[in-house]
């Protein structure tokens, strides 16, 4: 039977030998290694040859991030599923985007956390549970996919104010600034700011910002995509 090799980097020692252990009594995996950082990563994979590298998205000593760009430009054929226990919604997409298979919440059961190791080896794309069907979810499979992300702006129907609003959010207005700039009450663009955090499945108003300038066509975008009514 051929194994999955697997490459644990985990900083939390007890957790590290759990993980260890629990994949030790699967007989379809093979954990190849255990390490507690980042470091001297791509001389292990290129010695192990892993087929999948477990990630902790937190580690203390190591930026998570910069391993994954390191690894996927080095080792494009290794998968690598990051773990976390709340991953944010912009931590996924950055990771996705980086070259990132698979999420696994910390909380999962062993059976999914072993699933998400099967269906990952087998080619699939795994994310957190609570992100499966949001809109969130079809931009990273755009990501995925290879296509260019052009915002979660153009992926969703806005009306013309809320455009006008995530704009003026990507170009550092305030509430205030916005309400006096579009000759609206500052709880009139609070309740835009809802609607537009509610339609792209975002939790504040940075992570607005933050996709809209995802993309350098964005301001582009907004002016000739089709809008619907205000």
């Amino acid at each position: 039977m051929i194994k999955i090799r697997i490459l644990l980097i985990e900083d939390n020692r007890l957790l590290r030998e759990g993980i260890s252990a629990l994949l030790k009594k699967q007989s379809d995996m093979n954990v190849v290694s255990t390490v507690g950082n980042g470091e001297n990563i791509l001389e292990l994979i290129g010695k192990l040859k892993p087929n999948i590298v477990l990630l902790d998205l937190g580690l203390r000593s190591q930026n998570s991030l910069y391993i994954v760009k390191l690894v996927k430009k080095n080792f494009p054929e290794a998968k690598i599923i990051v773990m976390d226990l709340i991953p944010m919604q912009a931590d996924v997409f950055e990771f996705v985007q980086a070259g990132v298979s698979g999420f696994m919440l910390k909380d999962i059961s062993v059976t999914e956390f072993l699933k998400t190791i099967r269906s990952v080896y087998k080619g699939s794309q795994v994310l957190p549970p609570h992100l499966t069907g949001s809109l969130f979810s079809q931009i990273v499979e755009h990501a995925i996919n290879g296509s260019k992300p052009t915002t979660l702006i153009e992926s969703v129907r806005m009306t013309k104010r809320e455009r006008q609003v995530i704009e003026l959010i990507a170009d550092g207005y305030t509430n205030k600034e916005i309400a006096q700039k579009l000759h609206l009450s500052t709880h009139t663009v609070k309740s835009h700011v809802h609607n537009i955090l509610e339609k792209l499945s975002l939790n504040t108003r940075v992570q607005i910002a933050k996709h809209a300038h995802i993309s350098d066509s964005y301001k582009t975008a907004i002016d000739t995509t089709s809008l619907i009514a205000e």
